[in-house]
């Protein structure tokens, strides 16, 4: 009688369409993305990587926890193109080579913001072969009045990056991108670059740009630029972090520049269902750890 039943069960099973039937992203859709602050790959961070002969010299103590994630997105400082001179110190110019910028895709990075004062230090041409070579690595970078999207569980992902410290003349045709790219995504992720440098506080611009950037379809803004940890806030139920200072850097002569945050939300669908944060510290140039602090007793 049960091998009657069981046949009678599959049989009816076979006469269901294969669409309606829930599989495990449908049933589980839940989605990790990780957000650092800002990472500098020249400078002295390439000549320690250059020295030590390890291109992944600067992710060696976080890669797997950037790999865990769903997601990684990052605003990457600096050019990657093949004659990345040997500048290991003073410049503020700043390139990387591609061989040391696969330290990014070995570590996890998916997606980066080009949208920062540094992204043209090598001119349009610079800019044009960073792209370029952040495309060869299979990173997706947004910044220049793109969107892409990752799509995870059947949820769409969309990304944008703007640079308000080279220039805020753009505000609104930057919103109305924002506006045209809501419809298109589930979960539309907004990443500026603004705020004064090595100040822990938002002001009053960052402040009033969030709150326009949420009106017109923003869901999570993560900014960065001021080089120190700033302030959180939410904007009608959406979260945003003004800046999550530096991440891979090379700013070894203060405190508070060798501090950075790591913020890793989980989605379920397209609702945020957690937000958890990390605190970082670099105590090798350019070598960044997640500081796992004890619980609180």
């Amino acid at each position: 009688m049960d091998k009657l039943i069981s046949s009678l069960i599959a049989f009816l099973i076979a006469l269901v369409p294969a669409s309606l039937i829930p599989n495990n992203n449908s049933i589980n859709n839940q989605t990790t993305i990780l957000f650092t602050g800002d990472i500098m790959l020249g400078r002295s961070v390439m000549g320690e990587a250059i020295d030590k002969n390890d291109y992944l010299y600067p992710f060696r103590n976080v890669q797997g926890f950037l790999v865990d994630a769903d997601i990684t997105f990052a605003n990457l400082e600096n050019a990657v193109i093949n004659d990345c001179p040997s500048q290991y110190k003073g410049s503020f110019s700043f390139c990387t080579t591609p061989d040391i910028a696969r330290g990014l895709q070995e570590s996890g990075v998916d997606v980066v913001t080009l949208a920062n004062n540094h992204s043209y230090n090598f001119g349009a041409d610079g800019f044009e072969e960073t792209k370029q070579n952040l495309n060869d690595l299979g990173i997706k970078s947004v910044g220049w009045g793109n969107i892409e999207v990752v799509e995870k569980s059947g949820i769409k992902f969309g990304f944008l990056g703007f640079d308000y410290v080279t220039s805020q003349k753009n505000i609104d045709k930057d919103l109305e991108l924002i506006k045209e790219s809501d419809p298109k995504v589930d979960v539309l992720i907004v990443s500026p670059h603004w705020g004064n440098e090595y100040t822990s506080t938002a002001n009053s611009f960052q402040s009033t740009v969030a709150k326009r950037m949420v009106e017109n379809g923003a869901d999570v803004i993560i900014g960065h630029h001021p080089h120190w940890v700033q302030n959180y806030e939410e904007v009608n139920g959406v979260p945003v972090y003004y800046s999550l200072g530096n991440f891979v850097f090379d700013q070894m002569w203060s405190e508070e520049t060798k501090k950075g945050m790591v913020v890793k939300m989980t989605f379920d669908g397209n609702k945020v269902v957690k937000k958890e944060e990390f605190k970082t510290y670099t105590s090798k140039i350019g070598q960044p750890e997640i500081i796992i602090e004890s619980p609180k007793e």
